[in-house]
């Protein structure tokens, strides 16, 4: 309980303790002494009034006995004595805190792969310096820290884990030719029976530095031909079907060789499974080139009557000779708007992240013999084993299989 009178050496004593205390406030000493904040500021006032001294010339961080020194020699000195040792004490402290200060710049500016933390600077200049000491320089509470130190067994194990992981993920990422980001690596690792969380996978990633590749500029294959009858957008943007076979779509790529010459690919895929069930790479953009591909995808599917091919407004895809293939093949045709990208997106997302895949940031594919192989271990790779997303991370083979067995499920 709280004191209601109190002594005038307890008053004397409260006021010494605030003006001999550097950086003190009546808030700080009232809380210590266990009295009321205007109850200590009004000793403090009538004790200088006492003494003659204004409430601006005293300060806390000057104790009140050198305004009125002793006139006993030998007090006085051992007056000047405190104050030096007080004194050395504080420029100790000081030097204290600007060594601290000057390693921990040093410490923290290495440029290091992982971001130091504060507690293990705490922890590892622990033996120069004085715990205590280091978290008031760092601005670290001294509890977390002690707590951090206790968990240091458990982030060991965690960091050896990552470590196995970024190992299985960096051979994924390797099978996969450097191009599956960390939905693809996450499918793929639980396929192979590992239970991960895709945001770990996705962090491990980054730290490790396993990264996918960028694609480079384009060049214009869509030339319309603005003579031939117009065609319908039977699509309207839906590149998605309940059943292999309902719905193809098809465009055409560019793929740089060196010197500055091109290949170009058309494809077929199904908007099932996205699979692509037929394609043909030729060093022209004639009509010859996108029919080669359509009756690939008819031997593939062994046949394509009573299907809808959809394409944009280029001029191979526009021309009599394409669409009287169509009308052979019993395939209807449509088309998306002139210009507009967006209505044969799916297309250009394949085509995108095939060259991202197999030029992996490079400029072109070197000669002509090199690009066709390339481009065609990595078309039977993408229908057997690449996972697509829109498959739930399934490859368009695996993919459809799952949808035949499970219709011969139900039909048992």
């Amino acid at each position: 309980m709280a004191m209601k009178d109190y002594s005038d050496e307890f008053k004397a004593d409260a006021v010494a303790l605030y003006e001999s205390t550097p950086g003190a406030t009546y808030k700080s000493i009232a809380a210590d002494l266990g009295v009321d904040r205007a109850t200590l500021r009004e000793w403090v006032l009538r004790d200088r009034e006492r003494r003659g001294v204004t409430g601006t010339a005293a300060s806390p961080s000057v104790p009140p006995r050198e305004a009125m020194p002793s006139a006993d020699p030998d007090e006085r000195v051992r007056q000047l004595e405190a104050r030096v040792a007080e004194l050395e004490a504080s420029e100790r402290k000081l030097a204290t805190e600007r060594d601290i200060l000057s390693k921990a710049a040093k410490y923290f500016g290495r440029g290091d792969e992982l971001v130091m933390s504060r507690f293990q600077f705490v922890d590892d200049h622990r033996d120069t310096y004085e715990v205590k000491r280091l978290c008031q320089v760092l601005d670290v509470n001294r509890s977390s820290y002690y707590k951090w130190l206790a968990g240091a067994e458990a982030r060991a194990a965690r960091r050896h884990e990552d470590r196995v992981l970024a190992e299985e993920i960096r051979e994924v990422h390797s099978e996969s030719g450097g191009a599956y980001g960390s939905p693809r690596v996450t499918a793929e690792l639980r396929a192979k029976g590992r239970r991960v969380n895709e945001k770990r996978v996705a962090r491990i990633m980054r730290t490790f530095s396993i990264t996918g590749i960028r694609l480079r500029r384009r060049v214009r294959t869509t030339v319309p031909d603005l003579a031939t009858s117009p065609v319908p957008d039977l699509f309207q943007r839906d590149f998605t079907a309940s059943e292999p076979g309902r719905k193809y779509m098809g465009d055409i790529t560019y793929l740089p060789l060196a010197g500055g010459q091109f290949l170009y690919l058309a494809t077929v895929l199904d908007c099932f499974s996205r699979k692509a069930v037929g394609w043909s790479i030729a060093g022209h953009m004639r009509t010859n080139l996108v029919a080669d591909a359509l009756q690939m995808a008819a031997a593939t599917r062994g046949g394509l009557d009573g299907a809808v091919f959809h394409s944009d407004h280029g001029a191979q895809y526009g021309s009599r000779a394409f669409a009287d293939l169509c009308d052979q093949l019993g395939l209807t045709r449509s088309m998306g708007a002139v210009g507009t990208s967006a209505d044969n997106a799916a297309c250009e997302s394949f085509h995108a992240s095939l060259k991202r895949e197999t030029l992996q940031g490079a400029r072109d594919y070197g000669d002509a013999g090199t690009c066709r192989r390339t481009v065609f271990a990595w078309l039977t790779r993408y229908n057997t084993r690449r996972r697509h997303s829109a498959n739930g991370h399934l490859s368009p083979n695996e993919y459809e299989h799952r949808h035949h067995t499970a219709k011969l499920t139900l039909a048992a």
